[in-house]
């Protein structure tokens, strides 16, 4: 098996399925719904000081640049699925249980793409610094981590591909 190459920004397969949906929910919810608005707040008259027109016309613009910027993900995304990953050492959507080796406190973070990333549900960036002292490595392997509160030790207990 090969290491996924660099051609575009990486992002699992769920990540890609979560954007899809977001996507879907932009143009067939929150575009009619904000086109409403603006009809509506157009019936009402003087638009230089009608704030609901300012304000639907906002969300009109977020929406549109949300869409292209999603749209730009998904054509340059090069999806990759963890599950079909069969490495030893830390890549691109791995799964790893790291144990803090001063507190003994465990912690499990997965690597994901830069815009699926979630620090709630352990799910870590590529470009973090944690990520990248992690790519290479594996179970039994030590990692210093640099904090803005220092250096952190953490212990490889384990690297997985779900």
């Amino acid at each position: 098996m090969q290491e996924a190459k660099s051609q575009g920004s990486p992002i699992t397969v769920l990540g890609k399925k979560l954007l899809e949906e977001e996507l879907k929910h932009l143009l067939s919810v929150e575009r009619p719904a904000v086109i409403q608005a603006i009809e509506e707040a157009r019936a009402h008259g003087d638009l230089k000081e009608n704030a609901e027109y300012a304000a639907a016309k906002e969300k009109q613009s977020f929406i549109a640049g949300r869409v292209a910027h999603i749209n730009g993900m998904l054509a340059g995304a090069q999806v990759i699925d963890p599950s079909k990953l069969k490495f030893p050492h830390v890549v691109f959507g791995a799964t790893v249980a790291l144990e803090d080796t001063e507190t003994g406190t465990p912690v499990s973070y997965q690597i994901v793409g830069v815009d699926e990333a979630d620090i709630t549900k352990n799910k870590i960036s590529v470009n973090s610094p944690i990520a990248r002292a992690l790519i290479g490595k594996k179970a039994g392997d030590e990692v210093i981590v640099s904090t803005p509160k220092g250096a952190i030790h953490y212990e490889v207990c384990g690297v997985e591909y779900v």
